[in-house]
């Protein structure tokens, strides 16, 4: 009994390095909405067939939902509006790039913990393609609250959102 107890200890270990000296694992989060479903495809064509993370589509109902050929680690996420609400207690619908902020803040506040404490080699690279509104939200929350690096978070020129 004791020496399986070592063997698998000694494999762990050696499991371990091997981990460490494997290739940096860069996770994706990238967002649109019915506007730029045409760059979001572009964007998509240019990424490695390995590639993981979240895609969240902002649209304003389910006949703006396209078939799209992701990379098979990617989750995607359609946010149909006409489906939602806007702020909470006003009977108000949602409007455009409120259902995209609220999905992407709290899927960052759940899966971008403190980026510092991540293995130097992990990193999120964030591509935001949906309007301004939403996109300059999400900006605030991920470079503001998150301390995302605004290198890691790619915006249309034409907002104007991050001075690098």
């Amino acid at each position: 009994m004791e020496s399986t107890q070592r063997e698998i200890v000694a494999t762990g270990r050696a499991g371990s390095a091997r981990r460490s000296s494997r290739r940096p694992r860069v996770q994706h989060l990238v967002t649109a909405d019915e506007t730029s479903l045409t760059d979001l495809e572009a964007l998509l064509t240019t990424l490695p067939l390995c590639s993981m993370g979240r895609v969240f589509i902002e649209v304003p109902d389910a006949s703006h939902i396209i078939d799209l050929d992701v990379p098979s680690r990617m989750i995607v996420t359609w946010l149909d509006r006409s489906q939602r609400s806007g702020a909470p207690g006003t009977g108000h619908l949602c409007a455009s790039g409120v259902a995209l902020t609220r999905a992407v803040t709290a899927w960052a506040d759940e899966m971008l913990c403190d980026e510092a404490s991540l293995e130097p080699l992990e990193r999120t690279t964030v591509s935001l393609l949906g309007g301004f509104l939403g996109t300059a939200d999400i900006v605030d929350h991920l470079a503001g609250k998150l301390g995302v690096p605004a290198a890691s978070i790619h915006t249309p020129e034409r907002f104007g959102l991050l001075t690098r």
